[in-house]
């Protein structure tokens, strides 16, 4: 728990509010879509993940291909 709660910095913390503040402001507005999108938002700090979850966003490397060496022909 000690290691959960240290792991907060200032950005993880104001995502959090700014989730909270949307899931209050759907509930007044009776805006239930606001409420769900506002409870998404809220997950993403709780969980410690971004919009690319576990590296969603990474590309895949690809296999770097032997070149052949290139021969010229002098046109005169």
């Amino acid at each position: 728990m000690k290691q959960w709660i240290q792991s907060w910095n200032l950005i993880r913390l104001l995502r959090l509010a700014l989730a909270i503040t949307i899931i209050y402001q759907g509930i007044d507005l009776e805006q239930w879509l606001f409420v769900a999108i506002g409870g998404l938002l809220a997950l993403m700090p709780l969980f410690n993940i971004g919009c690319c979850g576990a590296s969603g966003c990474s590309t895949t490397f690809s296999k770097s291909k032997q070149n052949k060496e290139t021969t010229y022909t002098e046109i005169k």
